[in-house]
């Protein structure tokens, strides 16, 4: 869907109007069917949109549902309330398909770019049994609990990238700027030292070729930029990393509280669990989907999921046991979401005992570095003062 700007004429005069739509024919069509007269679509430039404000919205349905108000009256609520343009019109979509009779999961289905699957599945469901107002909630809950493992995993990495990046900057300057002018001073020694060899070099390797060092730099910047933007380089770069049986088991970690999560809020929605899992499968990386492939076809084909996911290696000998209970009671969403607790406190207590360990070691890693390239620095000067006295 994309925002385009109709010209109607409308009481003898030229009205602009913005409408979603998928293409300038089907704007078109939509004013059409609205009784309009089209004069002209154009595309709206491209822009920076604010973001959707999903949380707010399904947090304000939530109250106007419970307060009683119908569906279609509770978005419609929020639509003239609404003070910015971009909601406002997202809004309106919503409102057109509801009054044309279409429930709130298929008018959420024509902006997918706004409304992600599981949301939309997630109300289809609910849709059938009544209970929207419990399962926007259940999935406002299972949104608060990923956003707060992505800032846990985010500002576990921003450290050592601060770390990283104080260090570059530091060598950049000393390497680029401070040793090529301490050189000079040891240009006249006649029996220079091997630092102040190594000084002298450098600085003339700086002054012969400080362009060609400079673009290197740059190039080597922008390499690292586009990999870091790059999905396939990522993934390598993971991978390798995946290599340190530390992060491995952080990483499995983070992807099982992911899926059982995910699973949990499906399965409390209604789903039946292959088509639960498949949806789930759709949040996991590349490497754990086949896994979950092989469980939905021996689930489909009458095997039990507690087995199944013991096969892939998709759990744990205690998460096992739990949903083995669960099957067994018929309580298998809520163990889904025990699971993921639990799961959630041990990834909380690796990644403090990781950034513990790690981040002092990163620290000494690279003052060591720094250390040494301002030791090699003062070397011959020391050298130089000692041969006077």
């Amino acid at each position: 869907m994309k925002p385009y700007t109709v010209t109607i004429l409308q009481g003898g005069k030229r009205v602009n109007q913005t409408v979603l739509a998928a293409s300038p024919d089907d704007a078109s069509a939509r004013i059409i069917a609205g009784g309009g007269i089209v004069l002209q679509v154009q595309e709206r430039p491209a822009r920076k949109e604010k973001r959707f404000p999903l949380n707010l919205f399904l947090q304000e349905l939530i109250a106007l549902l419970e307060a009683g108000l119908v569906v279609v009256e509770a978005v419609e609520a929020l639509r003239e309330s609404s003070r910015d343009g971009g909601t406002s019109l997202v809004l309106d979509t919503l409102v057109k398909k509801l009054y044309e009779g279409a429930q709130l999961s298929q008018a959420m289905m024509a902006l997918p770019a706004l409304f992600p699957p599981l949301l939309i599945n997630t109300v289809a469901s609910s849709e059938q049994t009544g209970h929207l107002p419990e399962a926007l909630k259940r999935f406002q809950f299972y949104e608060s609990r990923m956003e707060i493992l992505r800032k846990r995993i985010k500002s576990t990495l921003l450290y050592p990238t601060i770390v990283i990046a104080a260090g570059g900057i530091i060598l950049f300057f000393l390497l680029g700027f401070i040793i090529p002018r301490f050189s000079v001073v040891f240009d006249g020694m006649k029996n220079p030292s091997a630092s102040a060899q190594l000084i002298l070099w450098w600085g003339r390797l700086t002054q012969t070729h400080g362009s060609l060092l400079l673009a290197g730099c740059a190039a080597a910047v922008a390499g690292i930029v586009m990999a870091v933007r790059s999905p396939r380089l990522r993934q390598r770069a993971l991978g390798l990393l995946l290599r340190i049986p530390a992060l491995r088991q952080q990483h499995q970690l983070s992807v099982l509280v992911r899926f059982y999560r995910t699973l949990g809020l499906l399965l409390q929605g209604g789903l039946p669990a292959p088509d639960a899992l498949m949806l789930s499968r759709e949040i996991l990386p590349a490497t754990h989907r086949q896994q979950v492939e092989q469980v939905i076809r021996d689930v489909a084909a009458g095997e039990s999921l507690s087995r199944m996911l013991e096969a892939q290696r998709m759990t744990t000998p205690v998460a096992s046991r739990l949903l083995q209970v669960g099957e067994r009671s018929g309580e298998l969403p809520a163990m889904c979401e025990r699971i993921a607790a639990f799961y959630d406190e041990s990834l909380e207590r690796a990644i403090e005992t990781f950034s513990k360990i790690f981040e002092p070691i990163l620290m000494m890693v690279v003052g060591g570095i720094v250390g040494l390239v301002v030791f090699l620095l003062y070397m011959p000067i020391f050298e130089l003062a000692g041969g006077l006295q």
